[in-house]
């Protein structure tokens, strides 16, 4: 499984996009496609969208956690690594 969340996709990844995933919402990509073919999908939208996407993909491991999560440019949350875990980070709120 691959889920796919981003500030912006471009028209073009997209569009490529909708061939194996569905999109539940705007920006927000699911597909239960095999391994195989969700790192090729990870690999075109990493490669083929600008910093300004703020990407977050979650892709299915065989081995626990069971998942891995790649980021890129500036999502609206951040990763942070706990005793070797993922974990999303909100973004600190200001005080004031």
């Amino acid at each position: 499984m691959i889920v796919i969340v981003a500030n912006h996709i471009p028209d073009a990844v997209r569009g490529k996009l909708k061939l194996w995933f569905i999109e539940p919402k705007p920006n927000v990509f699911v597909s239960g496609v095999k391994d195989s073919v969700a790192l090729k999908a990870a690999d075109l939208v990493m490669s083929h969208c600008p910093e300004s996407s703020g990407l977050l993909i979650f892709r299915s491991t065989p081995h626990p956690p069971g998942f891995i999560i790649h980021a890129k440019g500036t999502p609206a949350k951040s990763i942070t690594y706990l005793s070797g875990l993922q974990l999303i980070r909100d973004p600190p709120h200001p005080q004031g």
